[in-house]
């Protein structure tokens, strides 16, 4: 005869296949912890578009800025887990547990990962004038002037901080920083010649590299980027097993029903593998990756774990 745990279970089993058959019934909420017209922006409406068609029911992208994205991901944290509201995850999902002293959320409490939709590639780029033409050249002369050259970045606690810092440390270099309100006003500066060096997003960097006002010497990326296919990464370049870039993931509320997050899982895959869609993500400067809940949680894990002895061995501190 059947216990009563394993009829509970079995139940729970019963009602998450249901739950996964008939889902969606009304529209899903995408919340995006950025300003509208940004590349997590991007990736949302991209794929939340062709998302919606596939779901049968509107996927409709809400952006909730502010708090260095603590108040669009509190959001999420804090919803029903029901697989209608979702996050776009970015890097400060895992980093601004360390660097502010209170986050509206514990990372593997609050949230169930569903996939790694796409990365953006960041550059090391210098302005033209510095006598550096690759990053072996560039980390010696970093080592022959410690503290002279100063680099940009987005802000305290931002990717770009975060990258240099990590560069800096992996190099052993000392390098002074500059945080601005933005990505966009440093890398303006650094062409300007008002700073030496950046570790900038693909996208942004890439027209002032191929009018020669900035000079890239390697991606933050483990595999070369099919937009710079003859630029080497940091890694093959001086500095084994650097990695630092801009990823775009969606997690769903922890405890949001298995079956539902596979469903979300199979179709966003199912949309990065479109020809159309990966083009359009391509042009923007993302690579597609769609890996499994598993392995984007394996990935959040040691992203957390790589960011939290950075900002602690730098002590880096959110104002």
């Amino acid at each position: 005869m059947m216990s009563r745990l394993a009829m509970v279970l079995l139940m729970a089993l019963v009602m998450s296949a249901v739950a996964a058959q008939s889902y969606p019934q009304r529209p899903i909420r995408l919340v995006v912890p950025y300003a509208a017209g940004g590349s997590t922006d991007t990736v949302a409406r991209i794929v939340g578009q062709r998302l919606s068609e596939r779901l049968g029911q509107q996927v409709v992208v809400d952006n909730r800025t502010g708090a260095g994205t603590l108040i669009g991901t509190g959001i999420v944290a804090q919803s029903a887990p029901d697989g209608y509201t979702l996050l776009m995850a970015t890097p400060p999902l895992v980093i601004n547990p360390t660097l502010y002293p209170t986050v509206p959320y514990v990372l593997e409490r609050d949230f169930a990962p569903v996939t790694n939709i796409a990365a953006s590639s960041n550059l090391l780029v210098v302005h033209s004038a510095l006598p550096a033409k690759s990053v072996r050249e560039l980390i010696a002369l970093l080592k022959a002037h410690p503290g002279k050259y100063n680099y940009g970045s987005s802000g305290i606690g931002g990717a770009s901080h975060l990258a240099i810092a990590l560069f800096a440390s992996m190099a052993g270099v000392e390098v002074v920083h500059v945080p601005y309100k933005g990505g966009a006003p440093a890398v303006a500066d650094l062409v300007a010649g008002r700073l030496d060096l950046m570790m900038a997003n693909l996208t942004t960097a890439q027209p002032h590299i191929r009018a020669g006002r900035l000079r890239a010497l390697g991606v933050g990326t483990q595999q070369r980027t099919p937009l710079f296919p003859e630029m080497p990464t940091l890694a093959e370049s001086g500095v084994p097993g650097f990695e630092a870039n801009n990823w775009n993931g969606m997690v769903a509320p922890r405890g949001t029903p298995r079956a539902v997050v596979d469903r979300l899982h199979k179709e966003v895959v199912a949309v990065l593998g479109e020809p159309a869609i990966a083009e359009r993500l391509t042009r923007a400067g993302l690579d597609p990756i769609g890996d499994t809940p598993v392995e984007f949680s394996k990935y959040l894990k040691a992203e957390a774990d790589k960011w939290e002895k950075v900002v602690k061995s730098a002590g880096i501190k959110a104002e």
